[in-house]
């Protein structure tokens, strides 16, 4: 166990820390009271004397015995002369309020905090007691939801502290030792730990795994921790291999235009192993193994069925199929800025000159004296349209099927529908259209609309010689 130990932290000396095996800045570890957490506790004391601090979580999920946890953990730390900090939490309310199982809001609450005192104290990393047996449950776990390659490689000696924009890293001494070798260690030296007896339930899916499964597989191989370790290092490694080649690939098949995601069917066809391609490029956007496998059965029919119109989603992106390609683009929550909406955010009004956020799409309004001496020829994403011919208040809506204009220079009408056919839009750049209807209608029609923000306005808004003042749209 000492051998293991002092090993472990060798290697990840070697990342963290100025010199390798000593600590050259605190570490924080968190320590629940098991026996897991106690022996790396223990051997921190032994080995890095007065080079760190505990952390200990109060999840108040078990009454007395949480209580009796945390005492155990202070006692211990008051016995050694170490810092102890201790925060209690509201779990079932945070899980509630929140919509998480009390897995995932214990997890939230636990690193969030650690990042906080790693933030308050100068800890250069968190030291958490996940072992051999942990990392054979995770897996498992993984298998079980669908998780590629990186999922099958386990856990990491050294990694990122799992909160947006930590600083500090998150190291797992332990991991290299299995469950039976460290309470070994500890019923041989006496030393005292806290057993959580809901261990021993099988109501969370780790639990289930660790009491029912592994005793199955420790029938067929007794040494099946160690084993399933092993070829987790050799999966680690396959991991490197594949992600070196599947970015180069990558580079072939993906380009990107503004903030939409361009993946090119005919090229990503072309590549050999082109599905597992596909999972490496979406798995960075969020979208599961299922999902990617319903798009994979839909491209292995490619040319023999209707493949555009397609919508597939993650949490934050959704791709949708289109002629020759696949498109994905983030989910925007729309929070506008100076604005005044009606039915479902379905119409802005635009009062005066700001910045304004509408269907997903930012932009800009401004004034601005006008001459001639000027272009009326606008760069792309910009329109510009005489004043006294349209003025505040300007109502923008989603395009709508039967919308018309004449575009500027035309004399007759074309529906938007072939204005976007003949620029090949996408669904989602269709999607993504804003127009500009006119608080009145002057024929009587209003499918008219006046403009296409970003793209074209209609010729009744052009700028002419007696133009003195235009609105800009950008």
């Amino acid at each position: 166990m000492d051998k293991i130990f002092q090993n472990t932290m060798q290697r990840i000396g070697g990342e963290l820390f100025e010199a390798a095996p000593s600590l050259s800045k605190p570490c924080l570890l968190a320590v629940s009271g098991g026996v897991d957490s106690l022996c790396m506790a223990n051997l921190f004391a032994v080995y890095f004397p007065g080079c760190f601090a505990l952390a200990h979580c109060n999840f108040a999920l078990r009454g007395k015995e949480s209580d009796g946890d945390q005492a155990l953990v202070e006692s211990w730390a008051e016995e050694h002369g170490v810092q102890c900090y201790v925060k209690c939490f509201d779990t079932q309310s945070y899980a509630r309020d929140k919509g998480l199982s009390i897995e995932m809001a214990a997890r939230e609450l636990r690193y969030g905090w650690f990042d906080e005192l790693c933030c308050e104290h100068g800890f250069s990393a968190v030291a958490v007691a996940h072992n051999a047996n942990d990392n054979a449950e995770t897996l498992m776990l993984n298998l079980l939801r669908g998780s590629g390659m990186s999922g099958i490689k386990g856990m990491a000696e050294v990694s990122e502290l799992p909160v947006p924009g930590s600083r500090a890293k998150l190291i797992r001494p332990m991991l290299g030792a299995t469950r039976n070798q460290i309470e070994g260690w500890m019923y041989a030296r006496g030393f005292a730990h806290r057993e959580d007896s809901t261990n021993a339930m099988s109501e969370y899916k780790r639990n289930r795994i660790r009491n029912e499964v592994f005793p199955v597989f420790e029938s067929v191989n007794p040494s099946f921790v160690k084993t399933f370790n092993r070829e987790m290092s050799y999966f680690s490694q396959a991991e490197s291999i594949v992600n070196s080649w599947c970015g180069k690939q990558a580079s072939k098949v993906v380009s990107e235009t503004g903030d939409i995601v361009k993946i090119s069917v005919k090229a990503l066809l072309a590549v050999d192993n082109w599905q597992y391609l596909l999972y490496y490029i979406l798995e960075k956007y969020g979208f599961n193994s299922a999902t990617v496998a319903s798009l994979t059965s839909l491209l292995e029919t490619y040319g023999s069925v209707t493949f555009s119109g397609k919508t597939f989603f993650a949490p934050d992106y959704r791709l949708v199929t289109s002629s020759g390609a696949m498109l994905v683009e983030r989910l925007v929550k729309i929070s506008p800025l100076k604005v005044e909406l009606t039915e479902n955010d379905a119409v802005v009004v635009l009062r005066s000159v700001g910045k304004y956020l509408f269907n997903g799409r930012s932009f800009s309004v401004r004034t601005e004296k006008w001459s001639m001496e000027k272009s009326p020829v606008m760069a792309k994403g910009i329109i510009a349209f005489d004043r006294s011919k349209l003025d505040f208040p300007i109502v923008c809506r989603r395009w709508e099927q039967g919308d018309w204009m004449r575009p500027y220079g035309m004399k007759g009408r074309k529906k938007l529908s072939d204005i976007f056919t003949d620029a090949h839009c996408s669904l989602i750049e269709k999607e993504a259209v804003t127009v500009i209807a006119p608080p009145y209608s002057a024929d009587g029609d209003p499918h008219h609309v006046l403009a296409i923000l970003g793209s074209r306005i209609d010729d009744s808004l052009k700028i002419t010689p007696q133009t003195k003042e235009v609105i800009i749209i950008e």
